[in-house]
């Protein structure tokens, strides 16, 4: 919300008068102070214009900078045999927007004769680079300023408030000669971003002269805070006393858009149908108090956000004129609730698709299992971006094909294109999925080179090194995380150590996590009884249920009462294991009685056994697992007549017995 995003900048017919002065800046400030990035203008210092050769070079400077090109900008720069203020200022502003700010001071230091303009981008820069340094170093530049303007001043005070220092901005704000609706912006909004909504409201019913501007600011910051009540009290109380009539729309729509991120549909149309509306009237018409195309965005992305999709079509159908937001909300919207024969329509209609329109369909169709068409909009997008390949391998690997997700991988870096945190997550997926260590390898390697690793990515490798069973690497990422590790990380490696029969360290591990008061979830505790299943485990196994129930809240679900009836069979407690299953308040599943199947086979219970088979055969008829299992018994214990009758019965249903099969892996 809160930024210091001042526009020292406006059109030039503002300052024309400023011409004549021999130390002209051309510096005004947009109305809210938190609005779009640090821009400053400055005149050159003498009467005469700058030579065209000159002012064409600063053109191209300019465009270098814009371009992100800032070292081809600095070396036509030191090419330069001549240079004025406008030179100098336009190679600060280069460094100053990338916060490269010890660059910035040098070519400061170094500058022969500095403007207005020069010490406000030296300021700005400072005060919006976070830290105690930055925020001293611009006040000791404000300090030593030979004449601070309104731009000065309302830096400074955007400064403190958006380091939370509101006693200083407060001190700075009272000690102005003048002060502008800015300033009192900047106040207000920095109460709203230190959370002192009473303080906010209080200075602007003070404000001497309140614009549409003002409003918006307060009502935006109110709905940051979760005050929509106020926003709406104040918007609907002072809407009708503001300056800028056609201006007050922005605050109704920041309202509407506030309302249905918190869910509050209702009230985003009552407040929406407040809006007057004149279908036969075109933009730019006049400036009347009256729904622009952001209005029906807002209100149709409310819709869209609540799911109700058919209100949402309604409202883009009656719309006079549409953009390229409007189009992509009814695009993605129609994804969302997987109708993409909507969606295509629409994207047909549209009149020029975006890489964002191309990307929600791309989405739409991996998601619906439809790679064949997911692939056909990625390959015949007409510009990719990194999205789209994140979108399309994502598809790839959520779809089980780890194959087609590394074929494109490698055809994107082929192109150019370098993946980010998503499309790592979504290969150390696929190389979990297909145990492919060595490839998981090489992508940790490009996980260090590329990107710092966050939280997700950590669990990430965690569980690609815990499923193809490099148990010390994953516990190498796991240590290296130190404080950062969230639930899923304790969860990951918990679990790799049960799956791998390293039930000792999973339950050490699960201690070392409930001592450091890390909240377990549903799947820890399945892990913990899966350790105890493998370990033999048979008491601790049953405490480990009881406190999951009675000491964490967790309510058992159909894997907890599997574990634990693997634990209590394998024991040879059969009985016990029947009375579990059959204690359950849902129906077991093919976990469950598979668990008592095994149990059974192992301490010979021929009755027990039968019915955990029956009640598979049922839940899988097409399965011949447990009919061989059961032949096997019966075969055992010499029982042939019953072991013929299941013979005959995977007969009679067809069942055949499937090959049993390994794979290698021979990359290595």
């Amino acid at each position: 919300m809160f930024r210091i995003k001042a526009i020292f900048f406006l059109a030039r017919r503002r300052y024309q008068w400023q011409l004549c002065s021999h130390h002209s800046i051309a510096s005004c400030v947009h109305k809210n102070p938190f609005s779009p990035p640090v821009r400053f203008m400055s005149i050159p210092t003498t009467r005469n214009s700058p030579a065209p050769e000159l002012r064409a070079l600063n053109k191209k400077i300019t465009h270098l900078i814009r371009c992100g090109q800032l070292d081809d900008a600095k070396a036509l720069f030191d090419g330069m045999g001549e240079r004025n203020t406008v030179t100098w200022n336009s190679m600060i502003t280069g460094y100053v927007q990338r916060r490269e700010m010890t660059k910035a001071r040098k070519l400061f230091d170094e500058m022969p004769e500095k403007d207005v303009v020069s010490w406000n981008l030296m300021i700005s820069g400072y005060v919006s680079c976070r830290g105690l340094r930055y925020i001293e170093e611009g006040r000791y530049l404000f300090d030593e300023m030979p004449e601070r303007d309104f731009i000065s001043r309302n830096t400074m005070i955007t400064g403190y408030a958006r380091n939370g220092r509101m006693d200083e901005a407060l001190s700075l704000f009272n000690s102005m000669p003048k002060r502008n609706a800015v300033s009192w912006n900047a106040v207000i909004s920095g109460f709203l971003h230190n959370g002192d909504v009473k303080s906010a409201i209080e200075f602007f019913e003070r404000m001497p002269q309140r614009d549409a501007a003002s409003l918006s600011a307060l009502v935006s910051g109110l709905i940051q805070n979760g005050e929509l009540n106020k926003a709406a009290s104040i918007l609907l109380g002072n809407g009708e006393r503001a300056d800028d009539r056609e201006d007050l729309i922005h605050a109704y729509n920041t309202l509407i858009a506030g309302y249905g991120q918190r869910g509050r549909v209702d009230d985003a149309r009552r407040l929406f149908d407040q809006v007057p509306f004149y279908p036969d009237r075109r933009r730019g018409d006049g400036g009347r108090f009256e729904r622009n195309v952001v209005s029906w965005n807002s209100m149709i992305m409310c819709y869209v956000k609540a799911g109700d999709i058919i209100s949402a079509r309604e409202l883009f159908d009656q719309m006079v004129e549409r953009d390229t937001f409007s189009w992509n909300t009814m695009i993605s919207g129609y994804v969302d609730i997987a109708d993409l024969k909507e969606a295509l329509n629409l994207f047909h209609k549209m009149p020029d698709p975006d890489t964002l329109s191309w990307n929600s369909m791309i989405s739409g169709f991996a998601h619906m299992g439809n790679l064949e068409l997911a692939f056909d909009f990625f390959r015949r997008m007409p510009q990719k971006n990194l999205v789209s390949w994140n979108s399309i391998i994502s598809g790839y690997e959520k779809n089980g094909d780890c194959e087609g997700a590394i074929k494109l991988f490698i055809q994107m870096q082929a192109e150019g294109e370098k993946p980010d945190r998503h499309t790592l997550s979504s290969l150390l997926s696929v190389c979990a999925e297909s145990v492919a260590l060595q490839l998981g390898m090489q992508i940790h390697q490009q996980v260090i080179k590329i990107v710092i690793p966050d939280v997700p990515l950590n669990n990430s490798l965690i569980t690609m090194y815990a499923r193809c069973g490099a148990i010390m690497e994953a516990r190498a990422v796991f240590d290296e995380m130190k404080l950062q590790k969230d639930v899923i990380s304790w969860n990951a490696m918990i679990g790799g150590y049960a799956s791998h029969g390293f039930a000792a360290e999973a339950l050490e591990l699960f201690g070392v996590m409930t001592r450091l008061k890390v909240q377990p979830t549903y799947i820890t505790f399945i892990s913990v009884l899966n350790a105890c299943a493998h370990a033999g485990l048979v008491e601790e196994g049953r405490m480990h249920f009881r406190s999951m129930v009675n000491e964490f809240g967790i309510e058992p679900r159909v894997e907890h009462f599997a574990s634990l009836v693997d634990i209590v069979g394998r024991h040879g407690q059969i009985e016990e294991a029947m009375a579990t299953i059959n204690s359950m308040p849902f129906e077991p599943d093919k976990a469950v009685w598979g668990a008592l199947l095994g149990a059974c086979r192992v301490h010979n219970n021929v009755e027990l056994a039968r019915v955990a088979a029956e009640a598979l055969t049922r839940l899988e008829p097409d399965s011949s697992a447990p009919y061989v299992l059961l032949y096997n018994m019966y075969a055992d214990v010499g029982r042939w007549d019953d072991a013929t009758e299941v013979r005959m019965i995977m007969d009679i249903n067809k069942i055949r017995k499937q090959p049993g099969y390994s794979w290698v892996d021979s990359s290595s």
